[in-house]
């Protein structure tokens, strides 16, 4: 029988338990991305909390390219000293953090038409309607580098690992996905074609940082439109992944906020679950790779939450709203007091002033 508080290995890294805090976008950052008290606390306590593996909110690669305020950054050296003191300050708590790396393109509405955003094709987003560059070679070299250089600064900041963002409509989904990408050159047509620019982004990652650094990397399971990136695309897109060397798959879905009221609907042939919204997905992704799956949204039940766990390959779950409404839910439930989560995943902590439970646990307690 396979435990939620038992060592677990992803990739290089040897964590304490099964539970990772999924990427969260803080929005407590001062203006250029850098960290802030408020922020560094957030991380202290999931730390204390006995979380497994943090991965911090996305951080941009490129200066310019900020698809939302307060975010990360990661795009010079000047992150690498208060870096490194995060990730002490993390370890000390013999938890592990990896950072988020992400282009966001036009899943955007911040500072459009102030700055360039780039993207595979000129096919506006969906939820933002927002239409980028189609970018020349030129341009992909670019970014590419940016991803790299970015990589090379986390592992010198002392993290135990990197995420590249390729999910939820941002720059690399839409490499992807047919629907944005309607490119005729060697980026664009088959999914070969579509994968390169992600596969270029993790070969060149891979050379920069050794093979002793875990790079996970996150993939929508669908983008549940006509015409969109398919399950059956996600599923040999991971098996490409894992013959190049990644060392895990993170996997979501593209549903923009809509979860709750998609509970039951079926997509590609598999419904999201109320626990575990895209654990059907996941489960096919880890009877088919044998590097380990991470399963995201909607986890607030640690006995179905076990219950997955030792009736799927799965081996690591993520959980991000739960935290806010209850930042210390991994040390209550190791502790024996099994209750559900309090989150009422009613999606309210997005705020101005940064992410935050304004139900239970309202910013400044």
């Amino acid at each position: 029988m396979k435990l939620l508080f038992e060592e677990a290995k992803l990739g290089k890294i040897v964590l304490k338990n099964r539970f990772v805090r999924s990427a969260t976008w803080e929005n407590m950052t001062t203006e250029d991305g850098h960290l802030t008290k408020e922020l560094i606390n957030i991380y202290e306590n999931l730390a204390k909390s006995e979380m497994g593996l943090i991965i911090t909110g996305y951080a941009n690669v490129m200066k310019e390219e900020q698809p939302n305020h307060g975010m990360m950054g990661i795009y010079d050296d000047s992150f690498i000293n208060e870096y490194k003191k995060l990730t002490e300050l993390v370890h000390k708590f013999d938890s592990k953090i990896i950072m988020q790396v992400a282009y966001g393109g036009t899943k955007t509405t911040y500072n459009v038409g102030k700055r360039l955003i780039y993207a595979p094709s000129e096919i506006a987003e969906q939820s933002t309607n927002v239409v980028g560059k189609a970018m020349t070679k030129e341009d992909i070299d670019l970014v590419i580098n940016a991803f790299v250089d970015a990589a090379k600064r986390i592992q010198e900041s002392g993290f135990d690992g990197i995420e590249i963002h390729a999910a939820h409509t941002y720059l690399i989904n839409q490499f992807l996905s047919s629907y944005y990408n309607k490119r005729t050159d060697e980026y664009g047509g088959s999914l070969e074609n579509r994968m390169r620019f992600l596969v270029e982004i993790y070969n060149k990652t891979r050379e920069k940082v050794g093979n002793d650094f875990t790079i996970v990397v996150k993939l929508t399971s669908s983008e549940f439109f006509e015409g969109g990136m398919t399950f059956d695309e996600t599923r040999l897109i991971c098996r490409e992944l894992e013959s190049i060397g990644v060392d895990a798959i993170d996997i979501t879905g593209n549903i923009h906020g809509k979860a709750k009221s998609m509970i039951g609907e079926a997509f590609d042939g598999y419904e999201l679950q109320k626990e575990g919204y895209f654990v059907e997905y996941a489960k096919v992704i880890s009877d088919e790779v044998s590097i380990p799956t991470i399963s995201v949204g909607g986890f607030k039940d640690i006995s179905k939450i076990e219950n997955i766990l030792n009736e799927s390959n799965i081996e690591f779950f993520a959980l991000s709203r739960p935290l806010l409404a209850e930042p210390n839910l991994i040390k209550r439930w190791k502790s024996g007091d099994k209750k559900s989560a309090i989150c009422i995943s009613c999606s309210k902590c997005r705020t101005d002033q940064g992410n935050y439970c304004v139900v239970f646990n309202k910013k400044n307690n």
